[in-house]
């Protein structure tokens, strides 16, 4: 009975500690880095950005669609301070390269095969997305992507470029 017992409270404290690590509006965004595409990617470089992080995996149809909506949105905003960051999940870099190769990416791309940075920010489905400030706090989390999606993660992003809330 005390071995079942200090088991469940064990499991509940990783659920806690685990949630607190997830990123939510108005909490700080969890800090990571990792390998890039093009270099190093961290989260601390881009201190005073916007920062429009989004988790993506090659198997991932909707992936497909967002990487061009996700170029334009660099393109449009980044002079006014956004900065796209992808954080590719699969635990292949040759799907990841695959895809890019078919997809490509204006933007920086990470790899995180292990799925760590992921599960600090709670993510549970393709494609996830952060939207953190300049000072690094969560603005906005999204799951999923669809035309309606984007129109709203766009608007989001406009307020919180002009300091909207």
């Amino acid at each position: 009975m005390q071995i079942v017992r200090n088991g469940l409270i064990a499991a509940m404290l990783v659920l806690l500690q685990s949630a607190a690590m997830a990123a939510a509006p108005g909490t700080p965004a969890p800090a990571f880095a990792l390998e890039g595409r093009a270099g190093p990617v961290n989260l601390a470089a881009y201190q005073g950005k916007f920062v429009y992080l989004d988790f993506w995996a090659s198997w991932c149809a909707p992936c497909k669609r967002s990487f061009p909506w996700m170029g334009e949105l660099q393109k449009r905003y980044g002079e006014a301070g956004l900065q796209v960051v992808a954080v590719n999940v699969d635990t292949s870099r040759a799907d990841a390269e695959r895809f890019l190769a078919q997809t490509p990416a204006g933007f920086v791309v990470a790899w995180d095969p292990s799925g760590a940075t992921a599960k600090q920010y709670a993510i549970k489905g393709m494609p996830s997305s952060v939207l953190i400030d300049p000072k690094g706090q969560v603005v906005h989390v999204h799951s999923g992507y669809n035309d309606d999606s984007a129109r709203k993660i766009e608007q989001q992003i406009k307020a919180a470029l002009k300091g909207e809330k």
